[in-house]
């Protein structure tokens, strides 16, 4: 054998690969314990899954789960880990982030923290910081005293004679006068029904509550940037909450990505809020030469200025701001996306579509003879006999709730009924999209458009809040659900005596990650006019059929 010496002294065998194996067999070692180690982290990861309903990694724990989870139907992938842990799970996120939180859809977990310890159970910091650029210190965003002195002035105004008139009167208008009309021009070209119901309903509310008819929904649809603005706003806040919160403060702080858009449409939304606060001062600097000025208007807004905070002064214009954004999110948005996934599910049930007809010719039919109308111009007692039509709105309310997910966060150590053991800050999600697909609490047809689920002897049937969350619960249940129900029916019933809608083939009908449910490519259809022996006469016998 061949050998050499050398530099240091040492012989190595020339004709040898000794040297050569020696130097790989530690490289190939090495790559022995890696191979190794993912192999023991991987099997260890799909344990988990099989306990916690998903992989967990080292260091990012559910992470990958969850980027996987976004790329698609968030809302689908949350029902399916829930579905598979029996109602719960926890949510673990990468390692110093404040992605970890709790998840359920279980109503005796609902009940518990809505109701039963609703004062262990805020919207928390979190929350409150996450949302606080877009709504403030607004009804919806707030905690203790400043939640409750807010509610309290609001339950008595919509509570009030008054507000249930301005709110017959007003629908009235805008669906007689702006809806029906525009829906009449589009004959059978394909339009966006959600951005015409958004204007419907973004109209109503601030003339409800604010006093002010911005006229979103005009002939030709004009741009209204304040819409465009809010709806960017509510998306990109949106994604706070599924980033860990460093990241996105940074972005915030750097002007980036989605925190620059949320800047830009947050500055729209406070220039629309600060000309409406600004025009109503000066309208009531006008009119307070009368003494009467301030009673006579009704709006909420018109409300907050004549109140006084604790210190006994006039509210800012930052606290009315909050006041408007609150509002028009919970009076625009909510109605008109619920609106539009229900003419979604009628296009898909048409024997639900012929119910509701039925249902209002026969309203219609027990008119008087001389209580008739020329148009149908529905009243609010016959609103309030539309028993079908309720349930069916409640039916699309169950599978698509307005607000898919809402937050909570623990205050004192707490055990869900269920046996998950909360601790001291743990974040709460309670996911109402998911709810309504789980056979433990609506059986094996939970997936299907059935109206027929909250009727008994024909007679609309509410479910416990805790089991259908649409409209929330406990002391927070929603100030503004009886309007909602009657703006909603209004509504409906007035576009399905006339029109059939029909959804524009192939048109892709998805859910958009944002506060609210909106469809992410808006819902294309066409109109069809309903002819009279569709529609039938509106009163037995009368031969009046004009509508």
């Amino acid at each position: 054998m061949k050998t050499v010496e050398s530099s240091n002294g040492t012989y190595v065998g020339g004709g040898s690969s000794w040297g050569v194996v020696e130097g790989g067999g530690s490289v190939l070692g090495a790559v022995e314990v890696l191979v190794a180690v993912v192999i023991f982290v991987t099997i260890r990861a799909m344990r988990e899954k099989k306990r916690q309903g998903m992989p967990v990694w080292p260091v990012i724990g559910m992470l990958p789960s969850m980027v996987a989870g976004l790329r698609g139907n968030a809302y689908e992938w949350v029902t399916r880990t829930l579905v598979r842990q029996g109602g719960t799970f926890v949510f673990k996120g990468p390692t110093f982030t404040n992605l970890n939180c709790v998840v359920t859809a279980d109503p005796r977990n609902l009940e518990h923290l809505l109701k039963t310890r609703f004062g262990n159970f805020p919207k928390g910091p979190y929350f409150r910081s996450a949302l606080r650029d877009l709504l403030g210190d607004g009804i919806f965003n707030a905690d203790d005293d400043a939640w409750r002195r807010q509610r309290k002035t609001a339950s008595i105004e919509f509570h009030s004679a008054r507000f249930r008139d301005l709110t017959a009167r007003s629908l009235v208008e805008l669906v007689h006068a702006r809806l029906l009309p525009v829906l009449d021009q589009t004959a059978s070209t394909p339009f966006d029904l959600q951005n015409v119901l958004l204007r419907l309903t973004f109209d109503n509310v601030c003339m409800i509550a604010f006093g002010v008819d911005p006229g979103c929904l005009r002939p030709g649809l004009p741009a209204v940037p304040f819409a465009r603005a809010f709806e960017d706003a509510t998306e990109a806040a949106a994604l706070r909450f599924v980033m860990p919160t460093a990241v996105w403060k940074a972005m915030r702080l750097l002007g980036v990505g989605t925190e620059g858009k949320l800047r830009r449409s947050i500055k729209g939304v406070d220039e629309f809020a600060d000309e409406v606060i600004r025009t109503r001062k000066k309208e009531l600097a006008i009119e307070s030469s009368d003494g009467d000025a301030m009673n006579i208007r009704s709006d909420l807004l018109t409300i907050f200025m004549r109140l006084r905070d604790e210190e006994g002064k006039p509210y800012s214009d930052k606290f009315l701001r909050d006041i408007c954004v609150n509002f028009i999110l919970a009076g625009r948005d909510t109605s008109s996306v619920a609106l539009a996934w229900f003419f979604w599910l009628l296009n898909q049930n048409p024997e639900a579509e012929r119910n509701i007809l039925s249902e209002i010719r026969r309203i219609v039919s027990e008119r008087g003879e001389g209580d008739s109308d020329n148009p149908v111009v529905f009243k609010p007692e016959e609103v309030k006999k539309m028993e079908y039509l309720q349930a069916a709105l409640t039916e699309a309310l169950r599978l698509y709730p307005s607000v898919p997910v809402d937050h909570k966060e623990v205050t004192e150590e707490d055990v869900f009924p269920d046996g998950t053991v909360l601790k001291r800050g743990t974040k709460i999600i309670y996911a109402m999209y998911s709810m309504g697909r789980m056979e433990s609490i609506w059986g094996k047809d939970c997936r299907e458009f059935k109206p027929e689920r909250w009727l008994r002897e024909g007679r609309f049937v509410s479910e416990s809040a805790y089991k259908f969350t649409a409209f929330n619960g406990g002391p927070r249940l929603c100030l503004g659900k009886d309007f909602a129900y009657y703006q909603m029916k209004f509504v409906a019933a007035a576009v399905i005596l006339r029109y059939r809608v029909a959804v524009v083939p192939d048109h892709p009908v998805v859910p958009k990650l944002a506060l609210t449910m909106y469809m992410k490519y808006g819902l294309k259809v066409t109109l069809c006019k309903r002819d009279q022996s569709e529609v039938g006469s509106e009163r037995q016998g009368s031969g009046s059929e004009s509508y």
